[in-house]
């Protein structure tokens, strides 16, 4: 993959070329500045493309969509980022969000219409692919119902269907599909078990980079499967927010006296950064750059 200037880029061109080689790109969420530096900074260290996103929800908490991407715009200058770099809105709520979300500077959008009829999910996801095409910006979208919580809301695993896959693909013109067949968000209670059957004719019937939602804590032998079967970006967060929470709680532990905040997140910084390294190289993306 050629190596770009620090700008933020479609996620499309990203995704091809991963689906391609077969590799994947992993998506990893911002859950603030520290997790933007880890993340890029381990995308530059791995020599990896990486997809940052904002999840619809946190948006406010972050600052709003305008801050988010003078956030990560700034900070790839500053840490001299070269590889390639999609900012991405996960789980876009609404139409008009997604909009708002190109509009501010987002490079790829996600419009979650799973939770609508299918008639509703499609001509939603045709709006917005219309808007952000034009905007040369990258489009996900999403059939069925990925399982567990996400940002406080719980849900429960609804497969999707094939045929339901091939009429939003085909009728939206979309960039990347995300299917849902068994992950979840969270931590898994038990084996994490991932319809692969289903898997294989989803790809083999729309031919688009697929996604896979809730990709912490499944085994590295079914993320490779899922990467052979089409997968090309993989969602991680719950990983992070773990090995940040523990490298948190140990620091405050060990310097009870301490009231310096760069004392005590220093190390979940550098927690993340190892978590999203390791993600890289399970996912086949590390010196692709």
């Amino acid at each position: 993959m050629k190596v770009i200037d620090s700008k933020l880029i479609s996620m499309k061109s990203i995704l091809h070329e991963a689906k391609q080689k077969q590799y994947a790109v992993g998506q990893m969420n911002i859950n603030g500045l520290q997790w933007v530096k880890a993340i890029l900074l381990a995308a530059k260290e791995e020599r990896s493309p990486i997809i940052l996103a904002a999840s619809d929800r946190l948006i406010d908490y972050l600052g709003g969509f305008h801050t988010i991407v003078g956030m990560v715009e700034g900070l790839m200058r500053d840490l001299e980022i070269s590889v390639p770099v999609s900012l991405h809105l996960d789980h876009g709520m609404t139409v008009s969000r997604c909009k708002a979300a190109i509009d501010a500077g987002f490079s790829s959008v996600m419009i979650d219409g799973s939770s609508y009829p299918l008639s509703q999910n499609i001509a939603m996801t045709k709006e917005v692919v219309h808007y952000a095409s034009k905007r040369g910006v990258s489009v996900e979208a999403e059939v069925g119902s990925v399982g567990g919580m996400e940002d406080g809301l719980i849900g429960n695993i609804i497969y999707a269907d094939p045929y339901e896959c091939v009429r939003l693909v085909r009728e939206t013109g979309i960039d990347a599909l995300a299917a849902a067949l068994g992950s979840v968000h969270g931590p898994y209670q038990g084996e994490p078990r991932l319809g692969f059957d289903e898997m294989k004719q989803i790809a083999e019937l729309t031919d688009v980079p697929l996604v896979l939602h809730g990709g912490s804590g499944i085994p590295v032998d079914q993320i490779q499967r899922a990467i052979s079967l089409g997968h090309a970006k993989i969602n991680v967060n719950t990983e992070c927010l773990e090995a940040w929470n523990q490298a948190v709680r140990a620091q405050l532990t060990k310097n009870k006296a301490t009231n310096d905040p760069q004392t005590i997140l220093t190390p979940g910084t550098e927690a993340i950064k190892q978590v999203v390294k390791m993600k890289i190289q399970q996912f086949g993306s590390s010196q692709r750059v």
